[in-house]
């Protein structure tokens, strides 16, 4: 372990700091904040109406910020569907025109696939005079459920079950769902035909490709068929005969690029992973630190990503990189994407936000002058109440007071157990968006 002390350093609460940043990367992808500047004017009320439709984390203050901005005396009306416990509470107390429902994420149940048919009923006698306003975030795949025809919703459980512990990355998890689908994969805009459609989204996926985004409601869909089957082949999921059948014969392909449903239809990006890490920086950048974003993109294994961020942050402060060097202490290394989580044998509590942490804690071996955060935006590190947790210079060295074996609870995937016995999990509830990971390692 390095003994030599840190450097002076500028900030007086280093955990305080690295909440701010996570605060400041949240507020960016509000929906109340971004939303105004994306939408188009109502359509004539004599001839058209405007129906909004929508799924994901964010649904429910997406569908609150378009309620609040759409003028009170325009038809407005519509479904959205959002994670339980994910609809503001203002709107909870206040219902307004717009109706949200709350189904399971990350697995779907009963309530998504309900909530998904009303979707496909209400886009039934839709007209070219009609406006569609479809509000898609993240986890959408999961609460937009609606399966194939012939499939049956119990086998689409199980597939969704198993892509989530086989360590797939999202566009591949996403190029599966949206082909065992009858409402993901461009079908929805087909469905919305020939009504004019424009779809707002918030990214959570890296490269923020509106088809992987919520699996693509309503755009086109490159991927087919066959490489929904490599996929499942890649990872060793089992199909059933039905799910196998629609595969192999083509039945379950979407619709393409150039397909005449999508004419005219408009997609907008209105909070992304690299808006909010920039906020994050500005932020860094005026308590007199350095901020390096290294990429909105990051994807892997959360543990090894984590050893690599470390190894960074070690980098940084061991050797006191020279005026010239692009990494200079003191500074903040930010990063975003999507992580995975390969379960191996049993598997405990914890999602990839803490799991990468509790990686990049063993790696960083007690470095000191370096703390760390890492949590999902949209408040909720998997399926705990947590949306991450936090490391100090001394994680390791209170670990080993309590008689905690930081790589025992890494191998049973329970880093929300490690950082709980700590007392280092961050815990802000829903936001009410969802941009995906924001990790911050903050080097004095």
């Amino acid at each position: 372990m390095n003994t030599t002390p840190p450097a002076a350093t500028p900030v007086a609460d280093p955990p305080g700091l690295l909440r701010a940043l996570y605060a400041a990367a949240v507020s960016r992808a509000l929906p109340a904040d971004v939303t105004a500047a994306h939408l188009p004017a109502p359509p004539d009320p004599t001839v058209g109406r405007t129906l909004v439709l929508g799924a994901g984390k964010a649904g429910g203050a997406m569908a609150a910020a378009v309620d609040a901005l759409w003028p009170a005396a325009a038809p407005l009306s519509g479904l959205v569907v959002t994670r339980y416990d994910h609809v503001p509470p203002a709107y909870r107390a206040k219902p307004g025109r717009i109706e949200v429902v709350e189904a399971r994420h990350p697995v779907p149940d009963e309530a998504g696939r309900r909530a998904a048919q009303r979707i496909v009923d209400l886009t039934r006698g839709l007209t070219p005079d009609d406006l569609v306003l479809c509000l898609i975030s993240g986890g959408g795949s999961a609460l937009l459920s609606l399966p194939a025809p012939g499939l049956a919703f119990e086998d689409k459980q199980a597939i969704n079950s198993a892509l989530l512990h086989s360590g797939a990355a999202i566009d591949e998890m996403n190029t599966v769902r949206k082909h065992l689908s009858a409402i993901k994969g461009g079908r929805l805009a087909a469905l919305c035909a020939p009504a004019r459609l424009l779809t707002l989204l918030i990214s959570d996926v890296p490269g923020d490709d509106p088809s992987v985004i919520a699996s693509g409601p309503t755009v086109p869909d490159a991927s087919t068929c066959a490489d929904a089957l490599a996929i499942l082949a890649r990872y060793g999921i089992a199909l059933p005969a039905a799910a196998r059948a629609g595969l192999e014969s083509g039945a379950f392909e979407t619709p393409k690029p150039g397909d005449a449903c999508f004419a005219g239809h408009a997609v907008r990006l209105i909070a992304t992973p690299q808006q909010s890490l920039e906020a994050a920086a500005a932020l860094a950048r005026s308590h007199g630190l350095a901020a390096h974003i290294l990429s909105d993109q990051v994807e892997g294994e959360s543990r090894e990503v984590g050893k690599v961020h470390a190894a960074l942050a070690r980098a940084v402060a061991r050797h006191g990189q020279p005026p010239s060097a692009p990494f200079t202490r003191p500074c903040v290394i930010l990063s975003g994407g999507e992580t995975t989580v390969t379960v191996r044998g049993s598997s405990g509590r914890g999602g990839r936000a803490s799991e990468f942490l509790l990686g990049c804690a063993i790696a960083l071996q007690g470095q000191p002058g370096v703390w760390g955060l890492s949590a999902d935006t949209d408040g909720i590190d998997g399926i705990e109440h947590n949306a991450g947790a936090l490391i100090t210079p001394d994680t390791l060295a209170r670990a080993a007071a309590l008689g905690l074996k930081p790589s025992d609870f890494l191998d049973r995937h329970d880093a929300f157990s490690f950082f709980e016995a700590l007392g280092d999990l961050l815990v802000s509830g829903p936001t009410f968006t969802n941009v995906n990971d924001f990790r911050a390692l903050l080097v004095l």
